[in-house]
């Protein structure tokens, strides 16, 4: 599978499993968790969202452009997404306030994607 597809893909799966864990948090968790805890929740799902459809994105110009930032870019999004959203919603349902430490790693991953992606935009010729 190409960088284009695989990207595609994921950004269709994030999108799909955002929108399941979403209504999950919103009927299943509402009566189990204070505000604190489902409002930490919410955050993982909106920036899984966010996310989502950078991958989306990722994967249109990746397929029409490919160059090493753009998959870098996409790399960077997805694991964002496995390392924040992930450690996020494992915190929430399992009390691990461990898992707080791993958090700002999948945000710097965000941030790293975001930047390559400017990066490529800068870079870009017609």
């Amino acid at each position: 599978m190409n960088a284009a597809r695989a990207f595609l893909a994921l950004g269709a799966a994030a999108g799909l499993l955002g929108v399941a864990l979403g209504a999950f948090g919103a009927h299943a968790l509402r009566a189990r968790f204070d505000a604190q805890s489902l409002a930490v929740y919410h955050t993982a799902v909106q920036y899984q969202f966010y996310h989502a459809a950078a991958l989306l994105a990722v994967g249109l110009w990746a397929a029409l452009r490919p160059t090493p930032a753009v998959n870098f870019a996409g790399a960077c999004f997805a694991l964002g997404i496995l390392l924040f959203c992930g450690s996020l919603y494992v915190l929430v349902l399992s009390g691990a306030r461990w898992l707080g430490v791993v958090t700002p790693i999948g945000g710097v991953l965000f941030l790293l994607g975001w930047g390559a992606l400017l990066y490529a935009a800068a870079a870009f010729k017609r």
